[in-house]
């Protein structure tokens, strides 16, 4: 006598053993109850994992066993119409899967997607409106479980009209609409971060060379400048603040200035400008760290673990901010807080290296 509860059936007699099929067409449901002797809506309830359905540990082993033997694949888009949302989660990019070391924003929050059972589709636009805006309308249709929208450089952004369809976080990027949920890098920490290296080798008479681009990294970096200065004791004085474009011959053009300035020690915006300072001091006949301590911001390894000697510098922590978007778009515990207008700043770590050398105190 056989019973069902909740979908459930005794074990058919019988039943034949599971063997793989000489079929053309994709295994059914049909075939995997067929195979291991049971209903279909058994075999539903075991693919779906239904814990409340009473099914006998030995016929849900038999249920298993046909799936593995015969392949069967659940119909992932069939799910997705039951749900109203599948195991995707979309990344729209304007550039990061081809900055050298942004790319990490693809890897954190891939990592952490798949740790909680989704999959990324990704699609990098390079600044393209109509790719991007085609590219959420894909999404979209997939029933994507949110968005992240991502940019190469930290900077306010405006939001596409399609992204606002779907539950989304933006990473690397903020705007000033109220309530829209982002995860930025703590730009004011990270400059604390890079003067305290210097302060914390003695260094008391140290220079900032700043960028020319507006951006919320200038005026972050240059805050953090001042408040570890202040901190520390030590006036802050304008003159020993410079500006010039953010790359190696910025860098490089800005060393005759910054040599008038009297100073022990530089914090660059960035280790390009690093680099090209590098030059710039070697051409004096000057030293680093001897000379000159030296710290850069960005930690981009092409750069700054292979100068000579390698640079001290603070890591833009872009792996993390793809983990943490895709933690908050899934309101996970372990989510980054938020602040005012719901933008999350994550820790940019100091990196410290050989261009710093202890100051002698008089």
């Amino acid at each position: 006598m056989s019973s069902m509860e909740n979908g459930a059936e005794a074990p058919v007699p019988g039943a034949r053993a599971p063997k793989t099929p000489e079929r053309a067409h994709p295994v059914t449901l049909r075939d995997v109850a067929e195979a291991a002797g049971v209903s279909t809506a058994t075999v539903s309830l075991v693919v779906n994992k239904k814990k409340a359905a009473r099914i006998a540990e030995e016929t849900r082993r038999r249920v298993q066993d046909a799936i593995r033997t015969l392949g069967y694949r659940p119909n992932a888009m069939a799910k997705t119409l039951v749900s109203g949302t599948s195991r995707f989660i979309g990344l729209v990019a304007d550039g990061v899967a081809t900055t050298p070391f942004a790319g990490q924003i693809i890897h954190g929050a891939q990592d952490e997607a798949w740790k909680h059972g989704y999959a990324l589709l990704i699609a990098n636009t390079e600044g393209n409106n109509e790719l991007e805006q085609d590219a959420i309308q894909m999404m979209l249709e997939y029933k994507v479980r949110g968005i992240l929208y991502s940019t190469w450089f930290h900077r306010q952004t405006d939001i596409p009209a399609p992204l606002r369809e779907a539950d989304f976080v933006l990473v690397n990027c903020f705007s000033n609409e109220p309530g829209t949920r982002a995860v930025v890098p703590d730009e004011v920490q990270g400059g604390r971060s890079a003067t305290d290296i210097l302060l914390g080798h003695g260094h008391r008479k140290i220079a900032f060379i700043n960028a020319t681009i507006p951006a919320p990294a200038k005026d972050g970096r240059l805050q953090g400048y001042r408040e570890a200065l202040e901190k520390a004791g030590v006036p802050f004085d304008p003159e020993l603040v410079l500006e010039a474009y953010p790359d190696q011959e910025g860098g490089y053009r800005a060393t005759s200035d910054l040599l008038t300035r009297g100073v022990t020690a530089v914090y660059c915006y960035n280790d390009r400008m690093a680099m090209g300072l590098y030059d710039g001091l070697r051409e004096h006949g000057l030293s680093i760290p001897d000379d000159m301590a030296v710290v850069g911001f960005d930690n981009q390894e092409v750069i700054a673990a292979h100068l000579r000697p390698p640079l001290s510098t603070v890591s833009l922590p872009h792996y993390e901010l793809g983990a943490a978007g895709v933690r908050m778009l899934l309101g996970l515990d372990g989510a980054p807080g938020t602040g005012t207008g719901g933008v999350a700043k994550i820790h940019c770590p100091a990196v410290e290296r050989t261009s710093v050398k202890a100051q002698a105190r008089a």
